[in-house]
């Protein structure tokens, strides 16, 4: 085991954060990068911003207090002298820099005024002999030295005993790995044994090229991603598997003589044709929830392309089957707006079946919420619509048989399995209780974020897709102008124009309270310029810190049209569906993430008018913008294409963040790169399913060695 008892508390805290629990933990615990510390450089070789170790003599050492008290140092050898100028120190440190003394010294050197200088450099003894690899400097965290986790990993080396896990004969089934298709460009071998790899990567010999090894294109890091890339391919396919175990309630619709199904009765109802796509996707999703395996689909759509009523359809059919339905959303605004329209479509039709809509918040007061949960449990609430309160511990269905998800992403692991574990232990009792087997209930996850290729055969491989690719007839194309802050008041002329001919606007802020780190504006202080600015226009203030009925009552008046503007933060991202509302003002644009921002701009050309949507963004004191908020504005303004929208958002974002699983504690990939490895993936992913049926057990000794405790949260 990587922690014991005797380990320090601090440092057994931060091995539990960096998931280094495990021998095997530390040992695939890799270098950020390396320092050279083999060799000595004299100084007046050594080049501006170079790190490097130099030996040398302390010549001078004084304490300066302008222009602030620091330790500065002046050292020497033959070709030249150094500045070494600590800002925090102590006496001892005076005394082993004091003249005459001979050290080895290793930092960055900068040339200056005062000649070339080092800042906090390392100290070490001259008499140490020189080490003969690089040295590995590891991701760490607080409370854990960078020498100790060294000298952990080291050990860990020593006791693992890696045995290969890729079955023999495996590339005369599907061909080799792509690696050993490059064109050989060095002496050494494309393809490491795994040990030999790992062994090299923790301690590179001097003479190997550092750029393929800070670019992970050295044959060592070719290995480790096809290792990585195969364990998180066979974990999906492992996933899928364990899931067809399961029963789920069979859904289909039980007719009456004469009567249509619920789903053909919602359709005569609703005010406009489904789309192609949106039949299509109903078709799949009606077909997978019909059999008895439960389904684990995830809806993907553009903004408005009409996933609410997609999962209102699914809702009906299971409803017609004599199934509960529940759906949770991220945020109660969204929760609230999902359970108004669903009401209105399906109560006309529930009540002569005396079922009722429920609705489940946090926010509620004591004896509404009694009597909702009361019907969850009865089964006289058909559909459960709410915000996570519908997976807490109190909540008791009768019969589960459906979970729809709506932005699914904005849920955390822990929740998604905490809702997987409760569906299962209490989701179906009466069938349950006649078949004596666990059912689970389908789940339907959707998001408005779709996902590019990559990602999906990466981390949505065990889930079916359905894709709404084409939008309702009558959506206008919302125009996209990227303005200035400079230009504001000129843009608020533009707009008190626009909002007194009959139009209604959004401005999004990105703050609530003031910041002096980011000196943005924030949403109260905008509402109170806009209303000074244009006095006789109606507006309202909506940010996440207002009581819930205060949320619903501006909502409610911007609805009806009684509010010309609405400022707010980013609570109204998801959601909001106004169709009178063609403006959105998205203030300080450069500092939203590029699917919040499309989200935003989503919030508009819901109606026959033509929508705009204006970025207005800042360059700073710097004058200019950041090359990540360029690429993401530029994008915006190039096109309204979601999915091409994920695409660029997956490049400059990664997978961790554009999951939003980074701080979810999901398994990501840390050393593949989806782009430039996808070679590398298809090849894992055309094995996985082999090795799981004709080698199980390596299959399952390779999933442990690289998810360990990471496993359930795959299974999410």
């Amino acid at each position: 085991m990587a922690t014991s008892s005797s380990v320090n508390p601090a440092i057994g805290k931060a091995l539990d954060k960096l998931g280094l629990l495990r021998d095997i933990d530390l040992v695939l615990h890799l270098p950020l990068r390396y320092e050279d510390d083999t060799r000595i450089v004299p100084i007046a070789e050594v080049r501006d911003g170079q790190v490097a170790q130099i030996e040398a003599t302390v010549i001078s050492n004084e304490v300066q207090q302008r222009p602030k008290r620091q330790l500065v140092v002046v050292v020497e050898d033959t070709s030249g002298s150094c500045q070494l100028r600590f800002l925090h120190f102590y006496p001892s440190q005076q005394k082993t820099m004091a003249p005459g003394k001979r050290l080895r010294i290793q930092g960055e050197v900068r040339g200056g005024f005062w000649g070339k200088q080092m800042v906090h450099p390392q100290l070490r003894k001259v008499e140490a002999p020189l080490p003969v690899a690089l040295t590995p400097v590891y991701p760490t965290s607080k409370g854990l030295p960078q020498a100790y986790l060294r000298r952990m990993i080291v050990m860990a080396l020593h006791r693992v005993r890696l045995r290969e896990t890729l079955p023999d004969g495996v590339w005369q089934t599907i061909g080799p790995p792509p690696i050993l298709a490059q064109p050989r460009a060095q002496a050494q071998p494309l393809w490491w044994p795994l040990d030999r790899a790992l062994q090299f990567l923790h301690h590179p010999q001097p003479d190997v090229a550092i750029q393929t090894l800070e670019d992970h294109s050295h044959p060592a890091w070719q290995r480790l991603k096809v290792e990585e890339l195969l364990a998180q391919q066979l974990s999906q396919w492992r996933v899928r598997q364990l899931r067809e175990q399961f029963t789920a309630p069979v859904l289909k619709p039980v007719r009456k003589r004469g009567e249509l199904a619920l789903h053909e009765q919602l359709l005569g109802l609703i005010a406009f044709e489904l789309t192609k796509a949106q039949r299509r996707v109903v078709t799949e999703i009606a077909d997978d929830i019909a059999r008895d395996v439960p389904m684990h689909r995830l809806l993907q759509g553009d903004v408005g392309s009409g996933k609410t009523v997609v999962a209102a359809l699914a809702a009906c059919i299971a409803i017609d089957s004599g199934w509960q339905c529940a759906l949770m959303a991220p945020t109660e605004i969204l929760a609230e707006q999902h359970f108004r329209k669903l009401s209105d479509w399906l109560c006309p039709l529930l009540v002569a079946r005396g079922k009722q809509v429920a609705w489940l918040a946090g926010t509620q007061k004591k004896k509404q919420r009694e009597h909702m949960l009361d019907m969850v449990r009865s089964g006289e609430a058909a559909l459960v619509v709410g915000t996570h309160a519908v997976i807490q511990e109190h909540v008791e269905f009768d019969h589960l048989g459906l979970v729809i998800i709506d932005e699914q992403h904005r849920f955390g692991v822990e929740q998604r399995l905490s809702l997987r574990d409760r569906q299962r232990s209490k989701g179906a009792n009466a069938q349950q209780a006649s078949t004596g087997a666990v059912l689970e209930p389908h789940m339907l996850m959707m998001s408005a974020t779709p996902i590019p290729r990559t990602l999906a055969m990466t981390y949505y491989a065990d889930l079916s897709v359905s894709t709404i690719d084409e939008l309702p007839p009558g959506r206008t194309p919302v125009v996209t102008r990227l303005i200035v802050d400079s230009r504001r008041e000129e843009l608020i002329e533009r707009l008190k124009h626009q909002v007194t001919q009959g139009r209604q606007a959004y401005w999004v802020c990105p703050l609530i309270e003031e910041s002096e780190a980011l000196d943005l504006s924030n949403a109260t202080a905008t509402y109170e310029d806009l209303q000074e600015a244009m006095p006789h226009i109606p507006m309202g203030l909506l940010h996440s810190r207002m009581p819930a009925a205060q949320k619903q009552e501006v909502m409610a008046r911007f609805s009806s049209g009684e509010l010309g503007i609405l400022v707010a933060t980013t609570v109204i991202e998801v959601g909001v569906d106004v169709p009178n509302a063609s403006l959105m003002v998205v203030e300080h644009a450069e500092r939203f993430g590029l699917s919040q921002l499309h989200q935003l701009r989503g919030r508009v050309g819901r109606g026959s008018a033509q929508s705009a949507c204006i970025l207005l963004y800042s360059t700073g004191e710097s004058g200019h913008l950041s090359d990540t908020a360029k690429d993401r504005l530029s994008a915006m303004a190039q096109t309204n294409d979601g999915f091409e929208i994920a695409r660029r958002d997956l490049e400059i974002r990664g997978p961790g963040e554009f999951m939003g699983a980074r701080q979810s504690g999901a398994a990501l990939l840390r050393f593949a790169d989806l782009e430039t490895d996808q070679h590398l993936l298809e090849w894992a992913r055309e094995l996985a399913p082999i090795m799981l049926k004709d080698h199980p057990h390596l299959a399952e000794e390779h999933m442990q060695r690289w998810l360990g405790g990471r496993w359930d949260y795959l299974k999410a």
